[in-house]
């Protein structure tokens, strides 16, 4: 099982939740959030990238899709946060 860093590494537009680049929260144990800068997660975007987040926790074979994913998005088209992904 791995843990997970959560990083924004881009905004497109005005994120509606405050957040700037370099913001970041964690995957514990696959089943904790726990809070980076800052302190709160915006909902909206956890919940466009959850299914994924506990997916790619999990330890698979190689060649498993899940692997391939290095950023998720959140679903606002308009002012879009996207966030990258780091196993720990």
């Amino acid at each position: 099982m791995y843990n997970v860093k959560c990083t924004v590494k881009s905004i497109k537009g005005d994120c509606g939740a405050g957040y700037e680049i370099g913001d970041h929260f964690f995957i514990k144990d696959m089943a904790m959030i726990e809070a980076g800068k800052p302190k709160g997660i915006c909902l909206h975007a956890l919940t466009a990238m959850i299914t994924y987040l506990t997916a790619y926790c999990r330890k698979t074979d190689e060649s498993d899709w899940i692997n391939m994913i290095q950023e998720l998005q959140c679903p606002d088209s308009t002012n879009s946060v996207v966030f990258s992904l780091q196993r720990q």
